[in-house]
């Protein structure tokens, strides 16, 4: 098997408007010779943006999105907040372009006041930042990347791309004891929440295609919001309703490496069409379905939902038509935010996932939680996938209808057979079992990881059971079980979880085949 047997073609993504499949005008739908580097924790991936934006000078051009973003978030200690580093690089003459959601409420644990501060300061600076709306009722932004071009240095062009917000609580590190600046969370993460993430360094001809990702949602000439009054608000707030024009595109990077790069993506179906997706985009979800056909040996999984039947149900394939296929999966072992109705929800559309995979795969599917050494449960916030560590994703998506159909998103999709996939995955385990680097030599095998992890998860889970007596077992594993919901609650549990939590954004015809 080849790249085209992993990789969408341009058919495949089934949305002929987008200039992503087209711009290198060699009939491929991804770009190869290039350099992927996994960043682990906002604590690596915040200082390798601290630098790369200090570096830059006048004329260079940084894109960035963001769902959350805290302009006093700090990069690497006292003076690297956000906002300062992005304006000092926007008065030094860098252009700097920022697509930020605008986010609901903040009553409903969202980040609207966080969005508008970070928004304000920068185009107090000189930044062209915009708030950005246009998505379904209920949706948001989800992409997360930031691309820097620099005319004349081509060999410093760099894009990000990953699940890590330039907010709170993202700046841990593999120690995991959380970040300083305290996100808002449920109590069972502690007064400083650890935090797993992980982000892209991508380097090569890739950047082009992310930088143009970000230019055609810049290019949008839809209002950035239907709301008369937010409109009016921005208009007396001096908030900018469009933003300026962008220069022309440089050159896409020269090769750098031997990582081949599909970029896939969610648009919703919205009423006043995207111009670059006028019937939404779904290429995430067909990407990942693509993909699990060539399944056989073992699907490691770290997500922050890992929520509905219907997504699942390609993994679910997977395992009952491959009988030597298994599948890891990590994920965060409580919700996040505090609401019980809305925690309920989500172990409703988990445990439905759940029983969905151990029902097609049996002991195949292991599905763990985290802690640090302190015990305090580590939330998994990681969007990440490798399979028979050949191909492997990372990005903002999850698995869940609202990722694969609602909200917008982007993954960057990474072929190299026993390269890159399979680094991304060791270095994982490493992690999470308690090993130094280097320490991986069996862990190569899959069954021997697959082996693995149930050991360190068992060993912590017994010293716990017997009462925490002796050494604490090496590793942060536990064994994760969905909670029990009582059956009066699981009605409106379920009815939120459709409505709110997890939407469906398909096409009746695609829901009704059980297609994207």
């Amino acid at each position: 098997m080849g790249i085209a047997d992993w990789f969408l073609s341009r058919a495949e993504r089934d949305n002929p408007h987008t200039c992503v499949d087209d711009r290198r005008g060699d009939g491929r739908a991804w770009s190869v010779g290039n350099h992927v580097r996994a960043l682990f924790h906002g604590h690596e991936y915040f200082r390798e943006v601290l630098r790369v934006v200090e570096e830059t000078r006048a004329g260079d051009l940084i894109m960035f999105t963001d769902w959350r973003g805290d302009a006093d978030e700090r990069l690497a200690g006292p003076h690297t907040e956000v906002a300062r580093v992005l304006a000092a690089a926007a008065r030094r003459g860098v252009l700097v372009k920022g697509l930020i959601w605008r986010s609901h409420a903040d009553r409903l644990h969202f980040s609207a006041a966080a969005n508008r501060r970070l928004a304000n300061e920068l185009r107090a600076a000189g930044g062209d930042v915009l708030l950005d709306m246009r998505i379904p009722p209920g949706g948001s932004h989800h992409q997360k990347l930031l691309v820097v071009r620099h005319p004349g240095r081509p060999e410093r062009d760099v894009a990000f791309v990953g699940g890590i917000d330039l907010s709170h609580g993202r700046n841990d590190s593999r120690a995991h004891r959380g970040d300083p600046q305290r996100p808002p969370m449920a109590e069972a993460y502690g007064p400083r929440p650890p935090w797993h993430d992980i982000q892209l360094e991508v380097r090569g001809p890739a950047v082009g295609d992310v930088e143009a990702t970000f230019r055609e949602r810049w290019a949008d000439p839809t209002p950035l919001t239907h709301n008369p009054v937010r409109f009016l608000r921005d208009l007396l707030a001096g908030r900018a309703t469009a933003g300026e024009r962008m220069p022309a595109q440089l050159p896409d990077p020269e090769p750098v490496g031997g990582h081949s790069v599909q970029l896939l993506r969610t648009y919703p179906y919205r009423r006043r069409g995207y111009p670059f997706a006028p019937s939404g985009e779904r290429s995430v979800a067909r990407g990942y379905i693509k993909a699990l056909r060539r399944a056989r040996d073992l699907i490691y999984i770290e997500d922050q939902y890992l929520w509905s039947a219907e997504v699942v149900r390609p993994f679910a394939r997977a395992l009952r038509e491959n009988p030597h296929l298994r599948i890891i999966a990590v994920v965060p072992r409580f919700p996040d935010q505090p609401g019980r109705l809305t925690a309920l929800a989500q172990c409703l559309g988990r445990t439905d996932a759940l029983d969905l995979l151990r029902e097609a795969g049996g002991d195949r599917v292991a599905v763990y939680g985290l802690e640090n050494e302190a015990g305090t449960p580590i939330y998994v916030h990681a969007k990440a996938c490798v399979i028979d560590d050949t191909w492997a994703t990372v990005g903002s998506d999850n698995f869940n209808l609202r990722s694969w159909t609602w909200d917008t998103e982007l993954t960057c999709a990474v072929y190299d057979e026993g390269g890159f996939p399979l680094d991304l995955r060791l270095a994982a385990a490493r992690e999470h079992l308690g090993r130094d680097d280097g320490d991986d030599g069996d862990l190569r095998d899959p069954q021997v990881a697959f082996t693995a992890f149930a050991k360190a998860a068992q060993q912590l889970d017994d010293w716990y059971a017997g009462g925490c007596r002796g050494p604490r077992p090496p590793g942060r594993l536990r064994a994760y079980s969905p909670p029990t919901v009582d059956r009066w609650r699981s009605l409106p549990a379920r009815v939120l979880y459709r409505l709110v939590c997890d939407p469906d954004g398909r096409p009746g015809v695609l829901r009704r085949r059980h297609a994207f």
